[in-house]
C-alpha cells in the first residue's frame, strides 16, 4: 500500500512521549511492560501470529477487553500484495493472503484501512451507531456480538501503509482509557512489526531470485567476491526449443507469457521431486538434485522422474492450447556431478551463479536434443546412479570437452513387435 505519488506519512514508530499522556497513572508499568515485551521476546517470535495473539492476550491481562484483532501487511511478494492475519478469542489465529490484482484493489479502496490511510487519524465506531453499509465488515462484526471497532493506520519507514485493528464484545465498549493504552503500544508495535517484515521480505526475495540454497548462504555472509561451494547433485538443463522462431511476432507482453507457461510446466514438477531451480537462462533453466545421505541413486531418481513429469505437463498445455496456437516443445538434458556456487562480478555488482565443468557438461548435452531428435537425454554418469536399462544412442563429442560423451535415453515402456516372417 505504498502510493509513490503521495507525500511520505510520518512513521508510527516515531513516538514523542506524548502518548503516554492520556496512559492512566496505575497501568503506565504495565503499558511499558507490554511494550518492552513487544521490542524484546515479541520481535523474536517464531511467527507472526505469535506477536499479534501474545499482544491481544497481554491487553487483555492489563484490562483491555479485546476479542479481535486483525492486521493488514503491505509485503513484497511475486504472488501477493499483501498479508491479513486475525485473531479472535474464539479461534486463535489465521492467516489469509491478498493476490495481486484489481480485486484486492478494490477490497482496500472499500475497507476502514483506506480510510484511516487517507486521513492518517484512528477510526473509532460505535457498531450500533454504524451503518452496515459503512464498510463490508460492519455486519459480520455485528453478527458476531461485537459492540465497538478501533481501527490504526501503521505507517512504516518506507512509507507503506499498513493497519491493524481491535474489537470488543463489551457492554460499554472500549473505554477511554482502553484507547489510551493502545495508542501508547503502537510505536513500539509498528517498529517490531517493520523490523519482523524486512527481514522475511528479505529472506523471500531473495529466494525467489536466486533460489532456496543460494538465498541461504547470501544470508550467512557469503558475499565476498570468488567465494565458492561445491555440491554433489544430478544436474536438469533444461531451454524451449525454436524460442527465436516462436517469439519472432510476439510482443515483449507476449513472450514473457509464453516463458512463464512454458515454466509452468517444467518447474512444479522439479520442486515436487525436490530439486531446486538455480537459474533461469533466457528461454531455459538449470535446476539441481541434491544426493542424500547414502541413497545415491534417490537424486537421480528424482530428477529423471520430474523432467518425464515436465514433458507430460508440457505435452498437456499443448494439448488444450496453453501457448495460444503455438505448439512449444523442450530438450531436457540430465547429468550427475559436481554444481559449485560462485560469487562472480566486479566491485559491489556480484552475482551469485552456477558454475564448473558438470554444468557445462549438461548444457552441451541439451544441444544435441534437436541433433538427435529425443526431448530427453541423460549422461553415462548419470545413469550410472539409475535402475533399469536406458537405451544408448552412441556416444556424441560435446563442445569443448575432448572425449565423446556416451549418450542415452530413458527406456521405452513398450517397444516395436518384430515383424512376422
Amino acid at each position: 500500500m505504498l502510493d509513490a505519488d503521495a507525500p511520505r506519512p510520518t512513521p508510527t514508530a516515531l513516538a514523542d512521549g506524548s502518548e503516554a499522556e492520556d496512559v492512566p497513572f496505575g497501568a503506565l508499568q504495565s503499558c511499558v511492560g507490554i511494550r518492552d515485551w513487544l521490542l524484546g521476546e515479541g520481535a523474536r517470535l517464531p511467527k507472526a501470529d505469535d506477536l499479534l495473539a501474545g499482544l491481544a492476550q497481554r491487553l487483555n491481562d492489563i484490562g483491555v477487553p479485546i476479542d479481535r484483532a486483525t492486521t493488514a501487511i503491505d509485503t513484497l511478494h511475486s504472488e501477493y500484495s499483501g498479508v491479513g492475519r486475525r485473531w479472535t478469542r474464539e479461534e486463535g489465529s489465521s492467516v489469509r493472503l491478498f493476490p495481486h490484482g484489481e480485486a484486492s484493489e478494490k477490497a482496500y479502496r472499500q475497507s476502514p484501512f483506506y480510510t484511516v490511510h487517507q486521513s492518517g487519524e484512528w477510526l473509532v465506531l460505535d457498531l450500533a451507531q454504524t451503518p452496515d453499509d459503512a464498510y463490508a465488515v460492519i455486519p459480520e462484526l455485528k453478527a458476531a456480538g461485537y459492540t465497538h471497532y478501533v481501527v490504526a493506520p501503521l505507517i512504516f519507514t518506507n512509507g507503506t501503509r499498513n493497519g491493524i485493528t481491535f474489537a470488543t464484545r463489551a457492554g460499554q465498549g472500549f473505554r477511554d482509557e482502553d484507547i489510551a493504552i493502545l495508542r501508547f503500544v503502537m510505536p513500539a508495535l509498528a517498529a517490531v512489526m517493520e523490523m519482523r517484515l524486512l527481514n522475511k521480505q528479505l529472506d523471500t526475495v531473495l529466494r525467489i531470485y536466486v533460489g532456496d540454497e543460494p538465498h541461504r548462504a547470501i544470508l550467512a555472509g557469503d558475499i565476498r567476491r570468488g567465494q565458492v561451494r561445491r555440491i554433489r547433485s544430478a544436474i536438469l538443463f533444461a531451454d524451449m526449443r525454436d524460442y527465436t522462431r516462436l517469439s519472432a511476432d510476439l510482443t515483449p507482453e507476449g513472450a514473457v507469457d509464453l516463458l512463464n507457461a512454458f515454466f509452468d510446466c517444467l518447474v512444479p514438477p522439479i520442486e515436487r521431486e525436490g530439486g531446486e531451480v538455480l537459474k533461469y537462462l533466457g528461454d531455459g533453466l538449470l535446476a539441481i538434485f541434491r544426493e542424500s545421505g547414502d541413497d545415491m541413486g534417490s537424486a537421480a531418481k528424482g530428477a529423471l522422474t520430474a523432467a518425464q513429469s515436465a514433458l507430460a505437463a508440457l505435452a498437456e498445455a499443448n494439448a488444450v492450447g496453453r501457448f495460444s496456437g503455438k505448439a512449444v516443445d523442450a530438450g531436457i538434458a540430465l547429468h550427475h556431478g559436481e554444481a559449485a556456487y560462485g560469487n562472480v562480478g566486479s566491485g559491489t555488482r556480484l552475482d551469485f551463479t552456477v558454475i564448473g565443468r558438470d554444468v557445462n557438461l549438461a548444457s552441451r548435452l541439451a544441444r544435441l536434443n534437436r541433433t538427435l531428435q529425443e526431448p530427453l537425454l541423460m549422461s553415462k554418469p548419470f545413469v550410472d546412479f539409475l535402475w533399469g536399462d536406458p537405451e544408448p544412442l552412441g556416444s556424441h563429442p560435446l563442445d569443448g570437452f575432448p572425449e565423446p560423451m556416451a549418450v542415452f535415453r530413458p527406456e521405452r515402456k513398450s517397444k516395436p513387435l518384430a515383424k512376422a516372417g
